[in-house]
């Protein structure tokens, strides 16, 4: 039974409604009445009330990590060189006696290791010239640059005459040191480094001291 009626006003019209007594006081309100509305409500969710759930990967490309770049190794003494350790420019000192095998060894460790350039030291770059100059001057042999100067300050010999430490001179091109048995050493050209080579062409060989 309804214990309060509420009036609701409407467009003019009064209408009045009724409410059950358990509206308002829940202890007349019937057992079921109070399990139904206290009883949890389960509801059983299925795929269709899963929102579908998209994955984006952000597109990318892998680039592979750059090698490291190969450690420069220092040049190790070529045979026939006197053999001393050295690092830079730090090379092993003349012998104390002349001789043409003495100049030979001394100039032999600038091999592979010196660059051809406009210089006439090791430090910097040994142009044809320069190398000779140089290695005559570590013996205390004044020689000017230009191989034709050079060569003006010894004596022609026979390629059958030539020993180790004479001149192997091309006139008007180039110079370099005998080594015997048919090689020499020289600072070829731009781009090459001090080289222990075979004799090549047709030179002129020069007796720097007698």
């Amino acid at each position: 039974m309804s214990k309060l009626a509420v009036a609701a006003v409407s467009g003019g019209l009064i209408v009045t409604l009724a409410l059950p007594a358990y509206a308002l006081d829940p202890a007349e309100a019937p057992p079921s009445t109070i399990a139904a509305a206290t009883k949890p409500v389960q509801r059983l969710i299925g795929p269709a009330d899963v929102a579908p759930q998209s994955v984006v990967r952000a597109s990318y490309t892998a680039t592979p990590a750059p090698e490291p770049e190969p450690v420069p190794v220092a040049a190790s003494a070529p045979s026939g060189s006197s053999g001393s350790e050295r690092s830079g420019s730090s090379f092993a000192a003349p012998a104390q006696n002349y001789s043409g095998q003495a100049l030979v060894d001394f100039a032999m460790q600038f091999v592979g290791v010196v660059p051809y350039g406009p210089g006439n030291h090791p430090s910097d770059s040994f142009s044809c010239d320069g190398l000779v100059q140089y290695v005559f001057g570590a013996f205390g042999i004044s020689l000017p640059r230009t191989a034709n100067a050079q060569a003006a300050m010894g004596v022609q010999i026979s390629a059958a005459q030539a020993q180790p430490g004479d001149l192997v001179w091309y006139p008007g091109q180039h110079d370099g040191i005998y080594a015997g048995g048919g090689m020499m050493v020289d600072s070829p050209k731009p781009g090459m480094m001090v080289q222990y080579r075979a004799v090549w062409g047709s030179p002129v060989y020069v007796r720097m001291v007698g």
